[in-house]
Protein backbone atom coordinates (compact mmCIF):
# COMPACT_ATOMS: atom_id res chain seq x y z
CA UNK A 1 0.00 0.00 0.00
CA UNK A 2 3.55 2.36 0.77
CA UNK A 3 4.58 1.76 -2.83
CA UNK A 4 1.17 2.56 -4.14
CA UNK A 5 0.94 5.52 -2.24
CA UNK A 6 4.24 6.89 -3.46
CA UNK A 7 3.49 6.07 -7.19
CA UNK A 8 0.67 7.88 -6.97
CA UNK A 9 2.00 11.07 -5.17
CA UNK A 10 4.68 10.98 -7.95
CA UNK A 11 2.75 10.77 -10.72
CA UNK A 12 0.90 13.63 -9.51
CA UNK A 13 3.97 15.54 -9.31
CA UNK A 14 4.83 14.47 -12.94
CA UNK A 15 1.61 16.21 -13.90
CA UNK A 16 1.94 18.89 -12.39
CA UNK A 17 5.19 20.00 -13.34
CA UNK A 18 4.18 19.15 -16.86
CA UNK A 19 1.44 21.44 -16.40
CA UNK A 20 3.21 24.27 -15.34
CA UNK A 21 6.08 23.65 -18.20
CA UNK A 22 2.70 24.34 -20.93
CA UNK A 23 1.31 26.90 -18.73
CA UNK A 24 -1.74 24.83 -18.47
CA UNK A 25 -2.03 25.55 -14.54
CA UNK A 26 -0.47 23.63 -11.35
CA UNK A 27 -2.11 20.33 -10.75
CA UNK A 28 -2.42 19.39 -6.63
CA UNK A 29 -2.00 15.73 -6.13
CA UNK A 30 -5.00 14.22 -3.80
CA UNK A 31 -4.58 14.38 -0.25
CA UNK A 32 -3.16 10.86 1.32
CA UNK A 33 -5.63 8.98 3.31
CA UNK A 34 -5.53 8.74 7.20
CA UNK A 35 -4.23 5.53 8.93
CA UNK A 36 -7.28 3.90 10.23
CA UNK A 37 -8.44 3.02 13.00
CA UNK A 38 -6.40 0.76 15.49
CA UNK A 39 -7.01 -1.43 18.36
CA UNK A 40 -4.93 -3.27 20.29
CA UNK A 41 -6.12 -6.33 22.09
CA UNK A 42 -4.66 -9.10 24.40
CA UNK A 43 -2.80 -9.81 28.09
CA UNK A 44 0.34 -8.27 29.69
CA UNK A 45 2.47 -9.12 26.57
CA UNK A 46 0.73 -6.58 24.73
CA UNK A 47 -0.14 -4.23 27.68
CA UNK A 48 3.34 -3.95 28.05
CA UNK A 49 3.55 -5.07 31.93
CA UNK A 50 7.35 -5.18 32.55
CA UNK A 51 8.45 -2.24 30.45
CA UNK A 52 7.29 0.24 32.80
CA UNK A 53 5.51 4.03 32.00
CA UNK A 54 2.35 2.46 33.06
CA UNK A 55 -0.39 4.91 31.85
CA UNK A 56 -1.65 5.94 35.49
CA UNK A 57 -5.63 5.30 34.09
CA UNK A 58 -4.95 2.24 32.79
CA UNK A 59 -4.93 0.50 36.88
CA UNK A 60 -4.45 -3.22 36.97
CA UNK A 61 -4.32 -3.78 32.86
CA UNK A 62 -1.08 -2.55 33.49
CA UNK A 63 -0.90 -0.74 29.84
CA UNK A 64 2.52 1.07 29.11
CA UNK A 65 3.40 3.79 26.86
CA UNK A 66 6.50 1.83 25.97
CA UNK A 67 4.48 -1.44 24.61
CA UNK A 68 4.60 -2.19 20.87
CA UNK A 69 0.74 -0.77 20.66
CA UNK A 70 1.65 2.52 21.97
CA UNK A 71 4.62 2.94 20.20
CA UNK A 72 3.36 2.20 16.87
CA UNK A 73 0.28 4.21 17.57
CA UNK A 74 2.94 7.13 18.02
CA UNK A 75 4.86 7.03 15.18
CA UNK A 76 2.16 5.79 12.85
CA UNK A 77 -0.92 8.38 14.23
CA UNK A 78 -3.92 6.42 13.94
CA UNK A 79 -7.24 8.14 13.38
CA UNK A 80 -8.16 6.70 16.53
CA UNK A 81 -6.51 4.32 18.98
CA UNK A 82 -8.08 2.57 21.39
CA UNK A 83 -5.82 0.65 24.02
CA UNK A 84 -7.58 -2.59 25.96
CA UNK A 85 -5.23 -5.18 26.17
CA UNK A 86 -4.94 -5.75 30.23
CA UNK A 87 -2.41 -7.71 32.07
CA UNK A 88 -3.81 -11.04 33.44
CA UNK A 89 -5.90 -11.25 30.26
CA UNK A 90 -7.60 -14.78 29.19
CA UNK A 91 -9.88 -15.47 25.97
CA UNK A 92 -12.94 -14.94 27.62
CA UNK A 93 -11.85 -11.52 29.01
CA UNK A 94 -11.47 -10.13 25.26
CA UNK A 95 -14.63 -10.97 24.42
CA UNK A 96 -16.47 -9.67 27.52
CA UNK A 97 -14.07 -6.44 28.03
CA UNK A 98 -12.08 -5.88 25.84
CA UNK A 99 -13.70 -5.88 21.96
CA UNK A 100 -16.06 -2.60 22.72
CA UNK A 101 -13.89 0.17 20.28
CA UNK A 102 -14.43 -2.54 17.65
CA UNK A 103 -16.59 -1.27 15.00
CA UNK A 104 -17.41 -1.98 10.68
CA UNK A 105 -14.43 1.39 10.64
CA UNK A 106 -11.70 -0.16 12.33
CA UNK A 107 -8.61 -1.23 10.20
CA UNK A 108 -6.19 -2.34 12.20
CA UNK A 109 -6.25 -5.25 15.39
CA UNK A 110 -3.32 -6.32 17.42
CA UNK A 111 -3.77 -9.50 19.40
CA UNK A 112 -1.64 -11.51 21.81
CA UNK A 113 -3.65 -14.18 24.18
CA UNK A 114 -3.69 -17.77 25.36
CA UNK A 115 -0.77 -17.96 27.45
CA UNK A 116 -2.77 -16.96 31.20
CA UNK A 117 -5.47 -19.22 29.40
CA UNK A 118 -2.90 -22.02 29.51
CA UNK A 119 -1.89 -21.44 32.81
CA UNK A 120 1.52 -19.32 32.38
CA UNK A 121 2.40 -17.97 35.44
CA UNK A 122 1.30 -21.02 37.39
CA UNK A 123 3.53 -22.95 35.20
CA UNK A 124 6.66 -20.25 35.63
CA UNK A 125 6.27 -20.15 39.32
CA UNK A 126 6.33 -24.07 39.83
CA UNK A 127 9.51 -24.69 37.37
CA UNK A 128 11.13 -21.72 39.98
CA UNK A 129 10.52 -23.09 42.91
CA UNK A 130 9.90 -27.15 42.49
CA UNK A 131 12.02 -29.73 40.86
CA UNK A 132 12.85 -30.74 37.36
CA UNK A 133 9.79 -33.44 37.42
CA UNK A 134 7.20 -31.14 39.39
CA UNK A 135 7.97 -28.45 36.51
CA UNK A 136 7.78 -30.94 33.39
CA UNK A 137 3.99 -32.41 34.93
CA UNK A 138 2.99 -28.75 35.09
CA UNK A 139 4.29 -28.11 31.47
CA UNK A 140 2.26 -31.50 30.21
CA UNK A 141 -0.52 -30.67 31.93
CA UNK A 142 -0.85 -26.74 30.35
CA UNK A 143 0.44 -28.45 26.56
CA UNK A 144 -2.40 -30.71 26.80
CA UNK A 145 -4.94 -27.30 27.24
CA UNK A 146 -3.28 -25.59 24.35
CA UNK A 147 -3.60 -29.14 22.40
CA UNK A 148 -7.17 -30.26 23.46
CA UNK A 149 -9.18 -27.03 24.58
CA UNK A 150 -7.64 -23.16 23.90
CA UNK A 151 -7.63 -23.91 19.88
CA UNK A 152 -11.75 -23.93 20.27
CA UNK A 153 -11.13 -20.70 22.71
CA UNK A 154 -9.29 -19.36 20.77
CA UNK A 155 -11.83 -19.47 17.71
CA UNK A 156 -14.48 -18.09 19.58
CA UNK A 157 -12.61 -15.09 20.34
CA UNK A 158 -11.01 -14.69 16.33
CA UNK A 159 -14.48 -15.18 15.47
CA UNK A 160 -16.20 -12.08 17.39
CA UNK A 161 -12.97 -9.91 16.54
CA UNK A 162 -14.21 -10.39 12.80
CA UNK A 163 -17.61 -10.13 13.56
CA UNK A 164 -17.29 -6.56 15.07
CA UNK A 165 -14.40 -5.39 12.77
CA UNK A 166 -15.07 -7.11 9.35
CA UNK A 167 -13.15 -5.09 7.46
CA UNK A 168 -10.04 -4.79 9.99
CA UNK A 169 -6.94 -6.03 8.74
CA UNK A 170 -6.09 -8.46 12.28
CA UNK A 171 -2.19 -9.27 13.22
CA UNK A 172 -2.12 -11.70 16.01
CA UNK A 173 0.83 -12.08 18.04
CA UNK A 174 2.43 -15.11 19.09
CA UNK A 175 4.98 -15.31 22.52
CA UNK A 176 8.71 -15.10 22.93
CA UNK A 177 10.68 -18.23 23.13
CA UNK A 178 12.07 -17.94 26.70
CA UNK A 179 15.64 -19.30 26.68
CA UNK A 180 19.09 -19.36 25.00
CA UNK A 181 19.99 -23.14 25.33
CA UNK A 182 23.34 -24.48 25.47
CA UNK A 183 24.60 -21.92 27.88
CA UNK A 184 26.09 -21.54 31.42
CA UNK A 185 23.21 -19.77 33.06
CA UNK A 186 21.91 -19.32 36.82
CA UNK A 187 18.70 -20.07 37.73
CA UNK A 188 16.43 -22.76 36.43
CA UNK A 189 18.04 -26.41 35.04
CA UNK A 190 18.54 -26.71 31.24
CA UNK A 191 15.87 -29.48 31.67
CA UNK A 192 13.52 -27.09 32.58
CA UNK A 193 14.50 -24.59 30.13
CA UNK A 194 14.09 -26.49 27.01
CA UNK A 195 10.55 -27.90 28.67
CA UNK A 196 9.72 -24.23 28.65
CA UNK A 197 11.25 -23.33 25.00
CA UNK A 198 8.99 -26.29 23.75
CA UNK A 199 5.81 -25.59 25.46
CA UNK A 200 6.33 -21.75 24.41
CA UNK A 201 6.72 -23.59 20.48
CA UNK A 202 3.61 -25.38 21.09
CA UNK A 203 1.60 -22.47 22.05
CA UNK A 204 2.75 -20.72 19.67
CA UNK A 205 2.26 -22.41 16.47
CA UNK A 206 -1.82 -23.60 18.24
CA UNK A 207 -2.22 -19.76 17.56
CA UNK A 208 -0.52 -19.24 14.43
CA UNK A 209 -2.95 -22.02 12.74
CA UNK A 210 -5.66 -21.13 14.03
CA UNK A 211 -5.03 -17.29 13.06
CA UNK A 212 -4.43 -18.53 9.72
CA UNK A 213 -7.54 -20.35 9.72
CA UNK A 214 -9.92 -17.22 10.29
CA UNK A 215 -7.67 -15.23 7.75
CA UNK A 216 -5.56 -13.11 9.99
CA UNK A 217 -1.87 -11.97 9.95
CA UNK A 218 0.48 -13.92 12.26
CA UNK A 219 3.15 -11.98 14.07
CA UNK A 220 6.45 -14.69 15.13
CA UNK A 221 7.75 -13.24 18.12
CA UNK A 222 10.14 -15.82 18.72
CA UNK A 223 11.79 -14.82 15.70
CA UNK A 224 11.79 -11.31 16.91
CA UNK A 225 13.42 -12.23 19.84
CA UNK A 226 15.87 -14.73 18.84
CA UNK A 227 19.26 -13.76 20.58
CA UNK A 228 17.64 -11.85 23.05
CA UNK A 229 16.19 -14.72 25.23
CA UNK A 230 17.03 -15.30 28.81
CA UNK A 231 20.77 -16.61 29.15
CA UNK A 232 21.75 -14.82 25.97
CA UNK A 233 23.48 -12.26 27.76
CA UNK A 234 21.44 -9.27 26.37
CA UNK A 235 17.81 -10.22 27.17
CA UNK A 236 14.64 -8.17 26.05
CA UNK A 237 12.99 -10.76 28.71
CA UNK A 238 12.68 -9.72 32.42
CA UNK A 239 14.24 -13.04 35.07
CA UNK A 240 12.52 -13.13 38.36
CA UNK A 241 12.11 -9.43 39.25
CA UNK A 242 10.66 -6.56 41.26
CA UNK A 243 7.97 -6.35 40.77
CA UNK A 244 7.02 -10.21 40.51
CA UNK A 245 4.10 -9.63 38.03
CA UNK A 246 6.88 -8.22 35.65
CA UNK A 247 8.75 -11.60 35.53
CA UNK A 248 8.82 -13.20 32.61
CA UNK A 249 8.18 -10.23 30.34
CA UNK A 250 9.59 -7.97 27.55
CA UNK A 251 11.29 -5.32 29.04
CA UNK A 252 11.22 -1.87 27.33
CA UNK A 253 13.97 -2.85 25.08
CA UNK A 254 11.76 -6.39 24.19
CA UNK A 255 8.48 -4.14 23.25
CA UNK A 256 10.98 -2.13 20.98
CA UNK A 257 13.44 -4.10 19.94
CA UNK A 258 11.47 -7.37 19.39
CA UNK A 259 7.63 -6.86 19.38
CA UNK A 260 7.06 -3.76 17.66
CA UNK A 261 9.39 -4.83 14.21
CA UNK A 262 7.62 -8.18 14.20
CA UNK A 263 3.86 -6.50 14.25
CA UNK A 264 4.99 -3.52 12.00
CA UNK A 265 5.70 -6.10 9.36
CA UNK A 266 2.27 -7.73 9.77
CA UNK A 267 0.62 -4.47 10.00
Amino acid sequence: MKLSRLAGSLSAFALATALALTGAGVAQAAPQAATPGYVALGDSYSSGLGAGSYYTNSGDCKRSSKSYPALWAAAHAPSSFAFTACSGARTGDVLSKQLGPLNSTTGLVSLSIGGNDAGFADTMTTCVLSSDSACLDRINQARTYVQNTLPGELDKVYTAIRGRAPAAHVVVLGYPRFYKLGTSCTGLSETKRSAVNAAADLINSVIAKRAADHGFSYGDAASGFAGHELCSGSPWLNSVTFPVDSSYHPNAAGQAGGYLPVFSSAA
